[in-house]
């Protein structure tokens, strides 16, 4: 999905901001699928949910670092634009 930043100058940082969000979103639906398909069983202790877990950390750091070197109203849009 394209973003298209309000200030052309901050184009590539919201490619990037964007870039992470997605990866993040991906891991978040693979952790949901992990925690489902355990649901009877579930705990903290399944390997598949831990990992996506962690992607998701790192990802939504890295969305975090992306969108702190941002001014606010670019953020505002990737938050509004549908895929946060």
């Amino acid at each position: 999905m394209k973003v298209t930043a309000l200030n052309s100058k901050h184009q590539r940082d919201v490619n990037g901001a964007v870039s992470w969000l997605l990866k993040y979103n991906e891991a978040n639906d693979q952790r949901n699928l992990a925690s489902d398909s355990n649901e009877r069983d579930f705990d903290d202790e399944c390997p598949k949910w831990r990992k996506y877990d962690r992607l998701c950390e790192k990802t939504f750091d890295r969305y975090q670092d992306y969108c702190s070197e941002l001014p606010k109203r670019e953020v505002k849009q990737i938050e509004s634009s549908g895929i946060y």
